[in-house]
């Protein structure tokens, strides 16, 4: 099955200025393939978290802070088109500047969103991603 992993590229998200505008406008997906299973979202997830890009990918521009030390996947449950996604934060890397949170956030909830069934995208523990 082929998927969208969104990374980001601050090269197409700047203000009017030319700063980082750390907005949606920089999510760039890459295509991957993973196996057909019983948790295609969480298996999706999981693989963003591992931020592999190829080399291509990179001189394209394109750039992720995933993989964070510490930082995984618990745990996934879909009810009524939202998704629940509850990580271990166990170093507190989620944690920076309103950019950066936004950023790990946006990358975590476009990837979910391309599944037709999740409409919205909940993380756990509440305090994660916080600035």
């Amino acid at each position: 099955k082929t998927i969208k992993l969104y990374y980001y590229n601050y090269e197409i998200d700047k203000d009017e200025f030319g700063n980082t505008a750390c907005s949606r406008n920089g999510l760039t997906p890459v295509e991957r393939k993973i196996p057909i299973t019983q948790t295609p979202i969480q298996d999706t997830i999981k693989l963003l978290l591992l931020g592999k890009l190829t080399a291509q990918e990179r001189v394209q521009g394109i750039d992720t802070e995933y993989p964070l030390e510490g930082f995984s996947l618990r745990g996934a449950l879909l009810k009524e088109g939202v998704l629940t996604l509850e990580f271990d934060d166990a170093k507190n890397k989620t944690v920076g500047g309103s950019c950066r949170v936004g950023i790990l956030w946006f990358q975590i909830e476009a990837t979910a969103k391309q599944f037709s069934e999740v409409r919205q995208v909940r993380f756990l523990p509440d305090e994660i991603f916080q600035p």
